[in-house]
């Protein structure tokens, strides 16, 4: 990053030799890190290559086999035990945010500082709300105290979960009078391009006062924008760490993946003249009003716009997850009235969903691979009042070789998958049936460069076979990649359509920018039917 000079300064964080197996599998393998004083600093590498488990040592959460750990040139013994990170200044955002749902936004925002205080017995509630809108209001994040977090939208749990960690590594660090160290796991997940820009404007400012990041993500271009180097992991192993501006994209996907990735473009095929398969009519629900559109057979039509425009909250309209006001839903020649549909009746007529929140609104994490990828089976494997567990392990591994789930193991917890592997072993469950209609939001966030290209081939082969697809999505490149057609949105009306050249990242981005300046009169949401 521009005005940082990191190789003049001692490490703030100096790992040596970190070693952790789980069950005889060797996740990290004699793993060397440095993060010096006022640098970010990247975290690369696949699901599974050992990102999660070193943070886990550093959080305290996991016991490493062997490793030495230093913090500003001072020995700390491991393992740390639990919330030790914090007298070390050093604070964390998960992939998972860790907030409590029930709960107030002020209430998670004090949780650390309540958990490792001995003299807070008596809370003024009143004073501890208004000293969170003035933490909001430096941190530009518009958030109310009050509002239960299970209310806030992903985008606003994110910005909440990282403004905690931000002020719990400053406390520390301003009354120490020492440099903090931020690590962010996949911070940018459900944060729209404002919102990581607003959390760069951050990361820039915490590492201008000497503190540092440690920056985890599958996002090659955040990376390349925000890291002074980069370190990676394949395997367990570190592959190399390099400063950031000394290779390309290319280099840093084959230091990830082992291999050079092959370029994936789409056809772009125009299917104008093919059957008509699925209808939408007066669409009307969230924050859309009489929204209309087609796909025809074998289509991947993706929908687009900023963040609040309504494009996202189609495929959830469509399978009955959201109620519908109003709407009617054509597939091939059975129609269906969408305000009275149900993700049960969805499923019975051939439609498939693959929600954004893999873990909380597509999966079961305590419960096996097998019982997942089999869920919407059941009957098939009933065997007059059982259920065969043996055949649903044995289609569980089947459909796991087929769908490359790594590792291949119908009994394992599915929570124990990687984000990648969590990601196709849902598409397995939802392809197995072929669907109809297949509906997928934000199909590869949190998933690294080599599954984000099986899911796009997974696809590709899905409508091949005769699906109909919708991706929303705001990963342009994914669009562009990926899509035959691309509706653009504006708020809750389709305002533009991309078909065939026009379908570029480039292009997806300046319509879905240039949208809020279309004037709903114009918006062409007649013209894509």
């Amino acid at each position: 990053m521009e005005g940082s000079s990191p190789e003049n300064h001692a490490p703030i964080l100096s790992v040596r030799g970190l070693s952790k197996s789980f069950g005889g599998a060797r996740a990290l393998d004699d793993v060397s890190l440095t993060v010096l004083p006022g640098e970010v600093h990247g975290l690369l590498g696949e699901n599974g290559s050992g990102k999660s488990t070193l943070i886990k040592i550093l959080a305290g959460y996991h016991v490493p086999d062997d490793g030495e750990l230093e913090v500003r040139g001072e020995p700390v013994r491991l393992p740390l035990h639990p919330g030790q990170f914090r007298e070390l200044g050093m604070s964390f955002v998960h992939q998972d945010l860790g907030l409590i749902p029930s709960v107030s936004v002020v209430e998670n925002l004090l949780v650390g500082e309540l958990a490792s205080s001995k003299q807070r017995w008596r809370i003024s509630w009143s004073r501890e709300r208004a000293r969170a809108r003035a933490i909001f209001d430096r941190y530009g994040v518009p958030l109310n105290p009050r509002t239960k977090v299970v209310e806030l939208s992903p985008v606003a749990r994110a910005l909440l979960a990282i403004v905690r960690a931000v002020e719990s590594m400053r406390q520390v660090a301003d009354d120490r009078d020492i440099g903090g160290l931020l690590i962010l796991d996949e911070p940018t997940v459900f944060l729209p391009k404002t919102g990581t820009d607003q959390l760069f404007d951050l990361i820039r400012e915490i590492v201008s006062t000497g503190s540092s990041v440690l920056f985890v993500s599958h996002d090659l271009d955040e990376v390349r924008q925000i890291t002074d180097r980069v370190t990676v992991l394949r395997d367990g192993h570190v592959v190399d760490t390099v400063v950031t501006t000394d290779v390309n994209e290319a280099q840093l996907v084959e230091m990830i993946i082992g291999r050079r990735l092959a370029a994936l473009t789409s056809e772009h095929h125009d299917l104008t003249d093919k059957k008509v398969d699925v209808s939408v009519r007066n669409l009307v629900g969230g924050n859309l009003d009489g929204l209309s559109f087609e796909l025809h057979r074998g289509e991947v039509l993706g929908l687009t716009g900023l963040v609040g425009s309504g494009f996202e909250e189609v495929p959830y309209l469509l399978f009955g997850a959201w109620k519908c006001r109003d709407g009617r839903l054509q597939i091939d020649e059975g129609g269906y009235d969408l305000k009275a549909m149900t993700p049960a009746k969805a499923d019975r007529i051939g439609m498939a969903l693959l929600p954004a929140d893999r873990q909380r609104d597509g999966s079961i994490g305590s419960l096996s691979v097998s019982d997942n990828v089999t869920m919407q089976a059941l009957d098939d494997h009933f065997r007059h009042l059982y259920l065969d567990r043996r055949a649903m392990r044995a289609e569980a591994a089947e459909l796991g070789r087929t769908f490359d789930v790594r590792p291949n193991n119908p009994r394992m917890l599915y929570s124990a998958l990687s984000g990648g592997n969590q990601q196709k072993a849902l598409l397995a469950k939802w392809l197995r049936g072929n669907p109809r209609l297949l509906l997928l939001h934000e199909p590869t966030q949190g998933v690294d460069v080599g599954a984000r290209q099986q899911i796009f081939t997974m696809m590709g082969e899905a409508a091949e076979q005769g699906a109909s697809v919708i991706c929303a999505s705001a990963d342009y490149e994914q669009l562009a990649a990926v899509c035959d057609r691309v509706l653009i949105f504006a708020r809750g009306k389709i305002v533009q359509q991309l078909v065939g050249h026009q379908v570029t990242k480039e292009r997806i981005t300046e319509q879905c920018y240039n949208s809020q300046a279309i004037p709903d009169s114009i918006a062409l949401a007649e013209s894509t039917h």
